[in-house]
C-alpha cells in the first residue's frame, strides 16, 4: 500500500485520527477562517475550499437546471417513506452530478425542513411534512437516509435539518419569541428532530431565526442538551443566513457582536452564515472575541473538528475511494419517472360523489378552467424546470386535445390614464430570441430585471391585460404573451417576468381608491413601496433613487373588457365536465418572509368555480396549493375536490392520470383542514396542548380531517391484534381490498390513554403508517412494532418522560376520523405520583395550565421564567397534585423584575411583593410564611414585571 506522507491523507487512519492530524496542523488563523459558510483554501497543505449549504428541499434549488419534485409537503402528503428515500437519492446524486461540473455546488445540503405544520397560515408551511411530529419524522428519516447514501463511511451528501426549533410565524420572525412549556417542546417539537438524528442520516441542524422562550435559538443550551444528546455523530450546526448578525442587529440581545459571537460559538453553532461570501466580518468577530477572552482556542478548534469531520464523511480527502465521486446521474429517465409517481401519490382525493374517475370516452368533452390551470408552478426553494408539465397539459394528453375546452378565468381589462391606456410597448420579446427552452418556456433569469426593454407608457389604444387578485388585493397583470408587469432596478414598468419571483417579488401590485374621483385608483408597487405614475418617459416607480409618493402617482380607471367569470361559464355550459384548478402562487400570499391572513380561497378563484357549477353542476375542483384552503361551500356543492401540493415537473400529467383513472388517488393529509378562521388558534400560541392545535388536541369539527383521503376502491380492516412484547407493543391487523380495481390504502395507528382528557393528552396520536398497493379481492397481514415509549408523555411533575400505568387504546383506520379497527392494552408499572415539592420545588415553566403568562430566559445562557404576557394583566399558573406532606413552614421564591406573586394552596394564601431588582436577569430571592399540608393544586398568580423562575418549600419542622 503506497505511504501517505501526511497521516490525515492516509484512508488506513480512522476519521477521528485524521480530522486530529489536520486540525494540529492549521494555524490559529486557518482555523478562524474554516468557522465562516464559505471557508477558504489552506493551499500549504493542499486542502481546498469548502461551502456549508446547498438548498435540496425538493429537488437541487438555485443552481440551476434541476429534476423538481413535488414540494415538501407535497411529499409529506403521500405518506409514503420508501417512495421519499428514493426521491432522497436522486436528489443526492443530482447535488454530486451538478458538483461535478459547477463547484459553487456543495455537497452540505439545507434540507429537510422538520418545523411541524402548527399552523396552517404560516408561510412556509410548504417546506415541512406534517403537524404531526410522528409522520415529519417518518419522512424526515427517508429522505435524509436517501440523501446521505447507505456506504458506511461516506456520505452522499450531508443534510441539515432545518430551523432549529419551534419556527412557525414569518411575522417578526427574527424577534418574536415562541413560548414553548416542557410538555410541548419534548413532545412535539424535538420529537420532529429526534428521530431523525438517531437515525444517522443528518450531519446537522440549523437554528431557526426565532426566539424561543426569550433566548434566540442561535445561542439555545438545547443544541448542547438535547441535539448532540441524541447521538455519537460529531454534528455540524450552520446559522441560518445573517443570524448571527440578528443577535445585536435586531435582536438587541447582546450589546456587542463579538459578544454574541462567542455566545453562538460556546452554544454550538460551528458555521456562520453572514454577509454573503465575505468572511472577514465574522472571522472578525471572532478573532476579536477570543483577544477578549470571551471565547477560548478549544471553543474554536470543537467547531473546527466538527467541521473537519463533515468534510471526511464527504469524501473531500479520499475521492479514490468515495463511491459518490463519479455520480453523473441527472435528470434520467429514472428520476423523470420518479418525479412522476411523486406527483401521483401526493394527490389528495378530498371528495367524491362518484363522479371520478373520469374515463376518457368518445365524444366527452373536459372543459379545463382556473388561475392555475396551465400552470407549472415552482416555488423559492425549486430548481428551474427541465420538463414541465401544467394541468392543461395532461388533460390534453390524456383525454385528446380536440376533446379539452379551457379559460384561464382572469380578469381582461384595459387601465385608462392621463385620457389614454396603458400601452405595453411590441419589442417585449427577448432580444436575442433565444431564452426560450425546449419545451417553449422563457428562462425568468434571463426576462426578469431586465432594463434594456422600454417601460410602459400611455396612448388612445393602450393593451388589454389579464389580471389576477391573489387575494388581500394583490394583483398581477400580464400580456398575452405572457409576460407579467415587473420593475427593474432603475424603477421602470416593463412586461419582463414569466413568473412573480425573487427574494422580493417585483411583480405584485395593490390597487388604492383616491377620495373624490369615483372609480380612480392608484397602484401601489408592493416590492418597492412606490406608486406607478406614467409620464413621457415611461410608467415607473421612483424617480432619482425616491420612491413615487400617492401624490405623485397617476389616477387610473380600470375597464373591465371580460370577467373571468363569464369565459368559464361559456366553456363549462359546453362540455360535459368541468375541471376548475385553483390555488397559490407559492412566490405570492404565504412563503417565506410572508404570512398568510386567511385560509379562504381568494374572491376570484372563489367567483370562478360558483360560476362554473352554476354553468355545469359536474364539476370538480383540483386545489393546487402549499397550504389548506376552508372551502366549506364548495365542499357541500360540488360532487368532487382534489387537493395536491404544487407538484414539480410532472404536476400536471399526474392530475391528468388520477382524474382518468389511471391511478387511484391514496394521498392523504399531512395537516387538519380547518373549516374556517374562527378555528385557528394565535399565529405565535405555541402552546398546542392549552389552545387545542392540531388534529392531537382540537375539539371542533375540521373540514377534513389529519391523514384524510378518499381513492377508487375501498378497504376493509379485520383482526386487529396487540400486546406488549419487551419494550414494544406488537400491533398486527389485515387490510383487504374490497373494490373493483387495484389501489394503494394507507394504513394508520394511533393510540390514546384511556383517561386522555383528564391529564391533557392527546385524543389521539399516530404512532406507526403504513402505505400498500392491493390488487382487487387482495389481503395483507400487516404488523407494526411501536416503542412502548411513543405511549409516554413529559411528566412536568417529575422532569422525565413518563409512560404511566394503565389502559391504552390502540385505533387503526384511514384517517385520525375514520377509525374502523379498536383494541386495549394494559401497561404494567409504577405511577409518577403527586409532584414531591418539598424535595425539589417547583420550576415555574413546568406547570399543568396557564393563563396569560409566557416563558422568558432566566438567563442569557439557560434557564427559564414565566412573567406576565401582557402589561397590567396578571398571569395565572397551575401545577397540579402537589404533595406537602405533613406539611410546609416556608415559601421562597426566585424572582426577578418587580410587582408580587399570590400563591394559593390547601386553602392558605401567600402574598408576597418583589421589589424592583433593577433588570430581568438581576434575580432576588423573596420568602413568606406558607403552610399546606398533603396533596393539593397550587395556584400562582404574577403581578407586575415579575419574573418567576422557581418555587421552594420549606418542610415544617425543618431548621429555618
Amino acid at each position: 500500500m503506497t505511504d501517505h506522507p501526511l497521516p490525515f491523507r492516509d484512508p488506513r487512519l480512522p476519521f477521528a485520527a485524521r480530522v486530529d492530524d489536520l486540525l494540529g496542523r492549521l494555524t490559529p488563523e486557518e482555523r478562524i477562517a474554516m468557522l465562516h459558510q464559505f471557508a477558504p483554501a489552506v493551499e500549504r497543505l493542499g486542502v481546498g475550499p469548502f461551502r456549508t449549504g446547498q438548498e435540496a428541499l425538493h429537488g437541487v434549488a438555485w443552481m440551476g437546471p434541476a429534476t423538481v419534485f413535488p414540494q415538501a409537503v407535497g411529499l409529506g402528503a403521500t405518506w409514503n417513506g420508501e417512495l421519499v428515500r428514493r426521491v432522497g437519492e436522486a436528489v443526492g446524486d443530482e447535488v454530486r452530478a451538478k458538483r461535478a461540473t459547477d463547484d459553487r455546488v456543495g455537497l452540505n445540503v439545507w434540507a429537510p425542513t422538520v418545523n411541524l405544520l402548527r399552523h396552517p397560515l404560516w408561510g412556509r408551511g410548504e417546506e415541512g411534512y406534517s403537524e404531526d411530529p410522528a409522520l415529519t419524522s417518518a419522512i424526515a428519516v427517508a429522505y435524509t437516509r436517501g440523501l446521505r447514501g447507505d456506504h458506511p463511511d461516506y456520505w452522499r451528501t450531508a443534510p441539515v435539518l432545518k430551523h432549529w426549533l419551534a419556527h412557525n410565524n414569518e411575522t417578526d420572525r427574527d424577534t418574536a419569541s415562541s413560548s414553548v412549556r416542557p410538555r410541548v417542546l419534548h413532545e412535539y417539537d424535538l420529537r420532529a428532530f429526534r428521530d431523525a438524528v438517531r437515525a444517522g442520516a443528518v450531519a446537522g441542524v440549523m437554528p431557526a431565526y426565532n426566539l424561543v422562550n426569550g433566548r434566540p435559538n442561535h445561542v439555545s443550551p438545547l443544541l448542547e442538551q438535547q441535539l448532540r444528546g441524541w447521538t455519537d455523530q460529531p454534528l455540524v450546526v450552520c446559522s441560518d443566513a445573517g443570524a448571527p448578525s440578528n443577535l445585536v442587529d435586531s435582536e438587541h440581545y447582546f450589546d456587542t457582536h463579538e459578544e454574541a459571537t462567542a455566545a453562538s460559538l460556546k452554544a454550538g453553532v460551528d458555521s456562520f452564515t453572514d454577509h454573503g461570501q465575505d468572511s472577514s466580518v465574522m472571522t472578525g468577530r471572532i478573532r476579536g472575541a477570543l483577544d477578549k477572552g470571551l471565547l477560548t482556542q478549544d471553543d474554536i478548534d470543537t467547531a473546527v473538528r466538527r467541521l473537519l469531520a463533515l468534510r471526511f464523511a464527504l469524501g473531500e480527502f479520499d475521492p479514490e475511494l468515495d463511491p459518490y465521486a463519479a455520480t453523473d446521474a441527472f435528470d434520467t429517465p429514472g428520476h423523470r419517472a420518479l418525479a412522476q409517481e411523486a406527483a401521483e401519490q401526493a394527490v389528495v382525493l378530498l371528495k367524491n360523489d362518484g363522479l371520478l374517475p373520469l374515463a376518457p370516452e368518445e365524444g366527452r368533452t373536459v372543459a379545463v378552467v382556473g388561475l392555475l390551470a396551465d400552470a407549472c408552478k415552482l416555488d423559492w426553494y425549486s430548481g428551474t424546470l427541465i420538463h414541465r408539465s401544467t394541468p392543461l397539459d395532461g388533460i390534453r394528453e390524456r383525454y385528446g386535445a380536440g376533446r379539452v375546452l379551457y379559460a384561464e378565468g382572469t380578469d381582461r381589462v384595459l387601465l385608462a390614464c392621463d385620457g389614454g391606456r396603458l400601452r405595453v410597448p411590441e419589442n417585449t420579446a427577448p432580444a436575442d430570441g433565444g431564452t426560450r427552452g425546449a419545451e417553449g418556456a422563457l428562462d425568468p433569469a434571463l426576462l426578469a430585471g431586465r432594463t434594456d426593454l422600454p417601460p410602459l407608457t400611455c396612448d388612445a389604444t393602450g393593451t388589454e391585460l389579464s389580471v389576477v387578485d391573489w387575494g388581500d388585493g394583490v394583483l398581477t397583470f400580464r400580456t398575452d404573451e405572457g409576460l407579467y408587469l415587473s420593475v427593474a432596478d432603475d424603477g421602470y414598468v416593463r412586461a419582463s417576468a414569466e413568473e412573480p419571483g425573487g427574494w422580493v417579488v417585483q411583480e405584485t401590485f395593490r390597487r388604492e381608491a383616491v377620495e373624490g374621483h369615483a372609480g380612480g385608483h392608484r397602484l401601489l408597487h408592493i416590492g418597492t413601496g412606490g406608486y406607478v405614475s406614467v409620464a413621457a418617459d415611461g410608467a415607473k416607480v421612483a424617480a432619482g433613487g425616491e420612491k413615487i409618493s400617492a401624490a405623485g402617482a397617476t389616477v387610473f380607471e380600470t375597464v373591465t373588457v371580460e370577467r373571468g367569470e363569464d369565459a368559464v361559464a361559456r366553456v363549462a355550459e359546453a362540455a360535459d365536465t368541468v375541471i376548475v384548478v385553483a390555488g397559490n402562487d407559492p412566490h405570492i400570499n404565504g412563503r417565506e418572509t410572508e404570512d398568510r391572513t386567511t385560509l379562504a380561497l381568494p374572491a376570484q378563484q372563489d367567483r370562478l368555480w360558483r360560476a362554473a357549477r352554476a354553468a355545469n353542476p359536474r364539476t370538480v375542483l383540483a386545489l393546487t396549493s402549499a397550504y389548506p384552503y376552508a372551502v366549506p361551500d364548495a365542499a357541500a356543492e360540488l360532487p368532487a375536490l382534489l387537493w395536491t401540493a404544487h407538484g414539480g415537473q410532472a404536476a400536471g400529467t399526474a392530475l391528468a392520470r388520477v382524474l382518468a383513472g389511471d391511478v387511484s388517488p391514496a394521498g392523504r393529509l399531512p395537516q387538519t383542514w380547518y373549516a374556517a378562521d374562527t378555528d385557528l388558534p394565535g399565529l405565535f400560541d405555541y402552546d398546542v396542548i392549552g389552545s387545542r392545535q392540531t388534529y392531537l388536541y382540537f375539539e371542533g369539527t375540521p373540514l377534513y380531517p389529519f391523514g384524510h383521503g378518499l381513492g377508487y376502491s375501498d378497504f376493509g380492516y379485520t383482526d386487529i391484534e396487540a400486546g406488549p412484547d419487551g419494550d414494544q407493543l406488537r400491533i398486527s391487523l389485515t387490510v383487504t381490498n374490497e373494490g373493483p380495481v387495484p389501489a394503494d390504502e394507507v394504513a394508520q395507528i394511533y393510540v390514546r390513554a384511556a383517561d386522555a382528557a383528564s391529564r391533557d393528552l392527546p385524543g389521539r396520536k399516530l404512532v406507526a403508517h403504513r402505505r400498500l398497493h392491493l390488487a382487487p379481492g387482495a389481503s395483507e397481514r400487516l404488523e407494526f412494532l411501536v416503542p412502548v415509549e411513543e405511549l409516554g408523555h413529559w411528566s412536568v411533575a417529575h422532569g422525565r418522560w413518563a409512560v404511566e400505568p394503565g389502559t391504552y387504546d390502540i385505533l387503526a383506520g384511514a384517517s385520525s376520523a375514520d377509525i374502523r379497527l379498536t383494541a386495549s392494552v394494559t401497561l404494567d408499572g409504577l405511577p409518577s405520583g403527586p409532584r414531591p415539592v418539598l424535595e425539589h420545588g417547583l420550576e415555574a415553566a413546568a406547570y399543568d395550565t396557564q393563563q396569560g403568562t409566557e416563558i422568558v430566559d432566566r438567563t442569557k445562557r439557560d434557564g427559564d421564567a414565566v412573567t406576565p404576557a401582557a402589561d397590567g394583566t396578571p398571569g395565572e399558573l397551575l401545577f397540579r397534585a402537589c404533595d406537602f406532606g405533613d406539611g410546609a413552614a416556608r415559601l421562597t421564591l426566585a424572582v426577578s423584575g418587580g410587582g408580587s406573586v399570590t400563591v394559593e394552596a390547601d386553602g392558605r394564601t401567600a402574598e408576597v411583593p418583589v421589589p424592583a431588582t433593577g433588570g430581568p436577569y438581576d434575580y432576588t430571592t423573596a420568602e413568606a410564611g406558607f403552610t399546606p399540608r398533603g396533596v393539593h393544586d397550587v395556584r400562582v398568580t404574577l403581578h407586575g414585571t415579575v419574573r418567576l423562575a422557581h418555587l421552594g418549600f420549606t418542610r415544617a419542622g425543618a431548621a429555618q
